[in-house]
């Protein structure tokens, strides 16, 4: 699938769930109920023992329209490029490094790097990041996205940390395009609750909904 067509699905989505699970089973889990909760952007991470195996699963187990599945903690290039190969559509990283955003455009695959700055967010536009990841979202709050936006408000931002259902609405009309949701939205799986995982992923739904109003 296209890229262009990746970025808008998540956009319009509006919420990235952060999957870490033990194996391609536990994801499954996790996923099916984000799915049914209206959540179908889902980043597997590599902190995942074998995640690219896991992300391989997952793409023989849904159609590309029922999911868009991304890699995320890809802390590299070789490790972007594996995910790629595994079938992730997108490609997630917890800081911005040049040579893993150039692997990415290489291979028109959408990349979402991490900044904690304003020049950091410029030095990743102007390598081709496609959406910028503010991170940690808790230490540096919503008023990053409007500071960042004041001189460059073409920048599409997504924060990942500390993202919650009473938060979400906030980041969402502070101008981000999307949020990262990890355990605030998957804490479920924990303890088997899978239904939970469902009620969440509606109420960060909602809750996107309304502020996008």
């Amino acid at each position: 699938m296209d890229k262009e067509r990746i970025i808008s699905r998540i956009e319009d989505c509006g919420i990235v769930a952060v999957v870490r699970a033990e194996s391609a089973d536990g994801a499954r889990r996790i996923v099916d109920a984000c799915i049914e909760g209206g959540v179908a952007a889902i980043e597997l991470t590599f902190t995942v023992p074998f995640a690219h195996r896991v992300i391989e699963e997952l793409a023989k187990a849904y159609s590309p329209e029922d999911i868009i599945l991304g890699a995320g903690t890809a802390m590299d290039p070789e490790t972007a490029r594996i995910a790629m190969l595994s079938g992730a559509n997108y490609i997630v990283a917890p800081y911005f490094d040049e040579a893993t955003v150039r692997m990415c455009n290489r291979y028109r695959v959408a990349v979402m790097p991490g900044i904690t700055s304003v020049t950091e967010a410029v030095r990743a536009m102007e390598a081709g990041a496609d959406i910028l990841k503010v991170f940690p979202g808790e230490v540096l709050g919503t008023k990053m996205i409007k500071a960042v936006h004041g001189p460059i408000p073409q920048a599409k931002m997504m924060p990942t940390g500390g993202v919650s259902v009473d938060n979400a609405a906030d980041w969402i009309k502070a101008g981000a395009v999307a949020v990262g949701a990890g355990g605030a939205l998957t804490s479920g799986a924990k303890t088997g609750d899978y239904k939970k995982i469902t009620e969440t992923a509606r109420l960060f739904r909602e809750r996107i909904k309304e502020a996008r109003k």
